[in-house]
């Protein structure tokens, strides 16, 4: 996804605050499929992505639900973590620690209109397309495609 769930309890460095988070989780329809009960949501985290690319050897990425961002002036987005005054750009190894890291974001400017008609990536704002590049080289993998709404036409294949 262009921005991080979660279902349950547990760690969620980059969880937005509650406005944003109710925000997010309304716009992109974050309630479990099953119980409807609402799904957490923050920011993109790339520490989790960087080690979900690396521990899995993922070639590239498809990233969905990038439509849900369309109306936000600024996306913030994890790049790293702080642990007790320390820099670490890598996801901790255990879940308690990594319940205990403070997100670094980096903020992006969003492009504040749809991006439902797009079927080429030439046709996402030039702003989107910032932000799928940044997102790219911080996972360190390709994104091979973009989803800007739940019908199979939109669905963007890059490359």
């Amino acid at each position: 996804k262009a921005y991080t769930t979660r279902v349950g309890n547990g760690p969620l460095p980059t969880e937005a605050d509650p406005e944003m988070e109710e925000r997010l989780r309304r716009l992109g329809g974050e309630f479990g499929a099953v119980t409807g009960r609402p799904r957490r949501c923050g920011w993109f985290d790339a520490s989790v992505v960087r080690y979900s690319v690396r521990v899995n050897g993922l070639t590239g990425l498809a990233m969905t639900k990038l439509d849900v961002l369309d109306t936000f002036s600024e996306l913030p987005v994890g790049t790293s973590y702080t642990l007790k005054g320390d820099l670490h750009d890598e996801m901790p190894s255990d879940i308690r620690t990594l319940g205990q890291v403070k997100p670094q974001y980096e903020v992006l400017k969003g492009w504040q209109r749809s991006t439902a008609e797009a079927r080429r990536i030439t046709d996402l704002p030039k702003e989107a397309r910032a932000y799928l590049d940044r997102l790219e080289q911080l996972a360190g993998a390709p994104i091979r495609y973009i989803s800007v709404g739940t019908r199979r036409d939109q669905i963007i294949e890059v490359g």
